[in-house]
């Protein structure tokens, strides 16, 4: 509980404030002296790494598992569809569950529950068991990035933001990553299902590191005074809550729930269904496909961190945060246009390569979609919008997994889930400036 020394004299005041500042302030000696703020940054993109590892061995094992388990591509899409069914749901309470529990005891929590989750389908012996086991996955896996972002608007100033959230977010692609490296091997070691209980293990040592190192930065020993007074340079209205019903009225929340419903759907796709399809397609093995999905997502990590980026240079250079972020917004927006050439090519390193290129644009794209909230809308409310949109977006993923099954199962092509993809970002960018053309500052304080 925080202390009242107003009742204190002068000389009693002053040595309470320096006994706090003797308390924040770190040992010479001590890692990330001044710069604190970035360790806290490379926690979250290991969270991130370690969630798209969980969702995505069942996707690198799709071929292998309806071979092995019994099931088709359109009990595939109900998996899946279950998952983001599930993450749609936890999406909005889990936002709102980190704004009031604080996000060092939210964060932990849902990292448990995720770990576990991602552990079952190990357990199972059918369809129905795996979509069980997926729908649970992704109530937990719901709380990574509405945590995520409210931590980088508790810890980076406006101006480092979409950087910050540009690095934590390349964790999607090293997650991506590591699955194709480490899953045969797995599996050839353990089975496939050590390979769900090994990877769903990883979870608790990211776990015990956030319990060891998060607190607030006012309350954190290693953050150093000059540290905490860029972190909080920004001058924001204090707002202790935010309900509901002041955020689904807004424009800027919609601005940000539409971006994502338009968009989110293609990542979902590229991560259930790419690997399979490059297998099917050009007749690959799972040894064979590593390379090919690994140099996807390594592509994909420029683009995230170089999203941020641009957004930051534009602001550095004088340019508002409208201009910034809505130029780097563009910009991906283009660059996801050529994969709709992808079902037309037959070489299998172009088609790599078309979406890689589209992978990567989404990545930058995400990294400042994720920043709008903390644009708009006061930290205590950063949470429960994120949360809004990725329930949103989710339910938007819903619709697109089962779809893409049956078309797939039905019509054996993949080409109306390219032409989807190539054009939703610029169909989401004009949504987005017609609900939100200045990035004002949202009124929610008032009653």
């Amino acid at each position: 509980m925080a202390q009242d020394n107003s009742s204190l004299p002068a000389n009693s005041q002053a040595g309470a404030a320096a006994g706090a500042a003797a308390r924040r302030t770190p040992l010479a000696s001590t890692p990330f002296a001044g710069q604190f703020r970035w360790a806290i940054c490379a926690l979250l993109f290991f969270a991130t790494v370690i969630a798209y590892i969980d969702r995505g061995v069942i996707a690198y094992l799709k071929d292998y598992l309806e071979k092995t388990v019994g099931f088709n591509s359109i009990q595939y899409g109900h998996m899946t569809g279950a998952f983001l069914f599930a993450y749609a749901i936890g999406f909005v309470f889990a936002g709102r569950f980190t704004d009031l529990l604080g996000t060092r005891k939210g964060f932990a929590y849902a990292m448990a529950l995720w770990s576990i989750a991602a552990m079952l389908p190990g357990a199972a012996h059918s369809a129905l068991a795996f979509g069980v086991a997926m729908f649970i996955l992704g109530l937990g896996e719901a709380a990574n990035f509405p945590a995520c972002i409210k931590t980088i608007a508790e810890w980076f100033p406006k101006r480092e933001r979409a950087l910050a959230t540009g690095i934590f977010n390349s964790g999607a692609n090293v997650g991506n990553i590591v699955v194709p490296m480490i899953v045969p091997l797995l599996t050839l070691t353990f089975s496939w299902r050590g390979a769900f209980v090994a990877t769903g293990a990883l979870g608790f040592l990211w776990l015990a590191l956030w319990l060891w190192l998060y607190a607030k930065p006012e309350e954190h020993r290693w953050v150093r005074p000059e540290e905490l007074a860029f972190i909080q340079s920004d001058r924001e209205e204090k707002v202790p809550g935010v309900p509901w019903k002041r955020l689904f009225p807004r424009k800027e929340t919609w601005a940000f729930a539409l971006g994502k419903f338009l968009t989110d759907p293609i990542w979902w796709f590229y991560l259930f269904w790419l690997p399979g399809y490059l297998q099917r397609t050009f007749h690959l093995n799972l040894a064979q496909s590593q390379a090919p999905v690994v140099a996807v997502y390594v592509f994909s990590i420029g683009g995230s961190v170089g999203g941020g980026w641009i957004s930051s240079i534009l602001q550095k250079r004088g340019r508002s945060v409208n201009f910034a972020r809505k130029t780097a917004l563009l910009v991906c927006a283009l660059a996801v246009v050529p994969v709709v050439l992808a079902p037309y090519v037959h070489s299998l390193w172009l088609v790599v390569g078309l979406v890689a290129l589209a992978a990567a644009a989404h990545q930058g794209w995400s990294a400042n979609l994720f920043t709008l909230p903390s644009d708009t809308f006061p930290k205590a409310a950063v949470a429960s919008v994120v949360g809004i949109g990725g329930m949103v977006g989710a339910a938007g993923g819903v619709l697109l997994q089962v779809a893409t099954g049956y078309i797939v199962a039905l019509t054996h092509s993949y080409l109306p889930l390219f032409v989807i993809a190539s054009s939703a970002y610029l169909l989401a960018l004009l949504v987005i400036h017609a609900l939100s053309p200045r990035l004002a500052p949202a009124q929610v304080s008032r009653p």
